[in-house]
């Protein structure tokens, strides 16, 4: 009877995900990163970046999936129902993971369930106007929007999005109202900035520096607490009359639920050995972006802060769950 029983256990033990991929083989095959955002945005661009570099590490390719929509929602939908043994992973904005739950009425998956692996980059949020737009500088920005509340739009990554949570951020603020428009990513935001079809977005200053340089939208201001160095003249939105005024963004990697820890701790290593990796830093330094990195314990606790901050943003400003 023992034997019997000890035979069921072993078998049951042989099905769980921990003992169903020996992580000294892991990976074996492709791995699937279902991205939140279409082709072509801050998310997108950085996770090319570190598949390249898993798929140097580890010996297998790292295959990138662009799922848009819903605000990271579609992409992670997919991700937390995957099989838990490290072949599907997500690389995301914080929405998903972080302010969606305080945005939507109903989720198909848990935030909280997913296994953090690693935040790959950080980088300050900016404040990029088209490029006709009639003030030249913050302080002529302050005065314009404060005559003009109401009649300005936005644009948006998406709902929820942090270009969208910075911009309720400044309206609640200022009092100033300005029209929310959503696009569905970073690349159809900025087609729009650059066509004048939108005055404004608050985004991630890696991808707002290359028009700012080329002429094709201005960066007015940062959403920083100091001057950013390669914008040595660009004010702080502080600076200009919004204290507390404080906004990054960030991208990240994560497991469906209970993916066992050996794989998720494979994966962060390795994320973290390329990091450390002087020509990453070269491209990184050329990209305006910060490397992170840290432990998937590091990157549990700034899902759970970045949760609560920008959930009281929403209440704050009044945004009603879809």
């Amino acid at each position: 009877m023992v034997n019997r029983l000890a035979l069921i256990t072993a078998a049951i033990l042989a099905l769980s995900p921990a003992a169903a991929q020996n992580p000294s083989d892991y990976p074996n095959k492709p791995v699937k990163i279902i991205v939140t955002v279409p082709a072509g945005g801050g998310v997108d661009s950085v996770t090319r970046i570190f598949a390249e570099q898993l798929q140097q590490k580890l010996g297998q390719p790292f295959v990138l999936d662009n799922r848009g929509g819903a605000g990271g929602n579609v992409a992670a939908e997919a991700v937390f129902v995957a099989p838990p043994d490290g072949y599907t992973l997500m690389a995301s904005q914080p929405a998903p993971i972080t302010s969606n739950v305080a945005l939507y009425k109903k989720l198909n998956f848990d935030p909280s369930k997913f296994e953090p692996v690693a935040v790959m980059t950080k980088f300050p949020n900016v404040l990029l106007v088209r490029n006709d737009f009639p003030a030249r500088t913050a302080q002529e920005f302050m005065a314009y929007v404060k005559a003009n509340s109401g009649k300005l739009n936005f644009a948006s990554q998406g709902v929820g999005t942090t270009s969208h949570l910075t911009a309720e951020l400044f309206m609640t603020l200022t009092g100033i109202k300005m029209t929310h428009v959503p696009y569905r990513g970073t690349g159809p935001a900025l087609n729009d900035i650059v066509a004048g079809h939108v005055d404004l977005i608050f985004m991630e200053l890696s991808s707002a520096y290359k028009l700012h340089d080329s002429g094709k939208a201005r960066i007015l201001a940062v959403a920083t607490d100091h001057r950013v160095s390669m914008l040595k003249d660009i004010p702080t939105m502080s600076e200009v009359g919004v204290p507390n005024f404080i906004s990054d963004t960030w991208n990240a990697i994560s497991a469906p639920p209970r993916t066992p820890a050996p794989i998720v701790t494979k994966l962060n290593q390795t994320i973290n050995d390329a990091i450390k990796q002087d020509d990453m830093k070269k491209r990184f330094a050329e990209l305006h972006l910060e490397p992170v990195g840290g432990s998937p314990a590091d990157m549990r606790k700034l899902v759970e802060e970045e949760t609560r901050r920008w959930g009281d943003v929403i209440r704050k400003a009044g945004i009603q769950p879809e």
